[in-house]
């Protein structure tokens, strides 16, 4: 066996700059859609259910390209035929949004690009642990990190700036800005550039002489999955009562969501407690019953980090323009100025992120990968239950500090707890699973934090973020809960 070669800091920048074409796409999705969908004429409650769309399309197809992209090899390698695919369909997506007609329409769109996205992103994660050898991964992911937080700045600020150059800013009823057009045309063509640039400037290793190198993590013994059917029971259980519930509780019809996802995962238990199926359903499934004991732990973190950060996206709009500019009229100059702002803010966030991907690996060396991510997502919770207490739009800014090194934390720590732990043949595949913990918490958040606002905050959006906080500071706090790694 072989020990895996270092790779030089411009290798590591060409394998990692298709992130920041990735995230300059995702950036003016987050940002700008509640937006476009409130334009549209979507009520503020409504929003969530719109979105839900996004996340359940993470869900499906992120264990599948990593399951596939595990057993690909082609000309153009292992991952990078699929970063090449979603990178013309995002870019496709993002030029038809700010054209679409109706609400409906721009749904249908949030769907493909969601799904482009995910398409090109989730490889990346694998990308990383196929390419460095452990002693770089954090480099490697902290790299990508620094990407998207330049991306995400940009593609966050573009709006604003087009606003400050004279570029019009508002429109007639139920059309989108021109500044919005032109901001997703040039998402599009940077997306899909970054992506061609890392294609056409890496290599990737043969899936055999992966196995060769010596650091590489063998595959366990299949689990045995005969017991899976109590899970699935659980389940099914909870998902069947859950209807009557809503019904007769009169409860948003989103949860019908949630009782869909637990009735299929409940049935996907029993049938792989009794199936000798090979396929792909049931090699993805028995993975994720089977998955390692670090992973589980992380996925709580998880959970709860993604849960705030969905929050934030869903309703800082809604929260900003109401609060900080006091209207709620999307036709008035008022409030297209705050939607602007809080496109400065995600830019800002994405900044610090920027900064602070440059710094966690200092952090992490002088006090751990467990301490470090803590402390960062607390100051992320802390800078999100900020947005309650301040009401000078400016100072927000001050909030973002904390939530740009929450996000630069999330982007890279969980994934250098993981990646050591994963066996090498199963990396994409493994990375997908992971990110069931991204998708479910962010169907939940779309699914219940509409129905939370109005029973106890009597609608008010700017409790979405309050909630965001404290769900991050529990996140860091169950990072501890996960063993250091050698």
């Amino acid at each position: 066996m072989t020990r895996k070669p270092e790779l030089s800091f411009w290798q590591i920048f060409n394998m990692c700059f298709g992130f920041l074409g990735i995230q300059f796409g995702f950036a003016l999705q987050n940002a700008n859609v509640s937006r476009i969908f409130q334009t549209l004429g979507a009520d503020v409650n409504s929003i969530p259910a719109l979105w839900i769309a996004a996340p359940l399309t993470g869900l499906i197809v992120q264990p599948i390209i990593g399951h596939f992209s595990d057993r690909t090899w082609n000309r153009l390698g292992r991952r990078r035929p699929y970063f090449l695919a979603g990178a013309v369909l995002a870019t496709l997506a993002l030029i038809a949004m700010p054209n679409a007609p109706a609400l409906w329409v721009a749904a249908g769109l949030l769907w493909i690009m969601d799904a482009s996205f995910n398409v090109s992103m989730e490889p990346f994660r694998a990308f990383v642990g196929d390419q460095l050898p452990t002693r770089q991964r954090p480099l490697g992911y902290s790299m990508q990190s620094v990407f998207i937080g330049i991306g995400a700045v940009v593609a966050s600020l573009l709006p604003w700036v087009l606003a400050h150059f004279g570029v019009a800013n508002t429109a007639p009823a139920g059309q989108i800005p021109t500044t919005v057009h032109i901001a997703f045309y040039v998402g599009g063509a940077v997306l899909l550039g970054a992506i061609l640039w890392t294609v056409l400037t890496t290599r990737e290793y043969p899936p055999a002489q992966l196995q060769d190198f010596s650091e590489a993590v063998r595959t366990p013994a299949p689990v045995d999955a005969s017991r899976a059917w109590t899970i699935g029971l659980a389940f099914l259980v909870v998902g069947l009562i859950t209807p009557a519930v809503i019904y007769y509780g009169q409860l948003e019809k989103e949860l019908y969501l949630l009782a869909g996802m637990l009735i299929v995962f409940g049935a996907l238990f029993v049938w792989l407690s009794r199936t000798r199926s090979h396929g792909m359903v049931r090699q993805v499934m028995g993975d994720l019953y089977g998955m390692p004991g670090p992973m589980r732990k992380l996925a709580w973190v998880q959970f709860f980090s993604w849960f705030a950060l969905f929050a934030m996206w869903i309703y800082t709009t809604s929260a900003v323009t109401a609060v900080q500019y006091g209207t709620t009229d999307t036709q008035s100059a008022l409030y297209n100025e705050g939607a602007n702002w809080v496109g400065v803010l995600f830019g800002a966030y994405n900044g610090f992120a920027a900064v602070a991907a440059a710094l966690i690996p200092l952090m992490a060396r002088a006090i751990g990968l467990r301490w470090s991510h803590l402390i960062n997502l607390v100051l992320g919770g802390l800078g999100l239950i900020s947005f309650l207490f301040i009401r000078d739009p400016d100072w927000l800014l001050l909030s973002m500090v904390g939530v740009g090194f929450a996000w630069a934390s999330i982007l890279s720590l969980p994934y250098a707890l993981l990646s050591d732990n994963l066996p090498t043949e199963k990396m994409g595949v493994y990375m997908g699973i992971f990110n069931f913990f991204i998708v479910i918490p962010q169907l939940l958040a779309a699914s219940v934090l509409g129905i939370l606002l109005r029973v106890f905050f009597h609608g008010q959006p700017i409790y979405a973020l309050m909630l965001g906080g404290a769900s991050l500071i529990l996140a860091g706090l169950l990072t501890l809960r996960v063993s250091e790694p050698t």
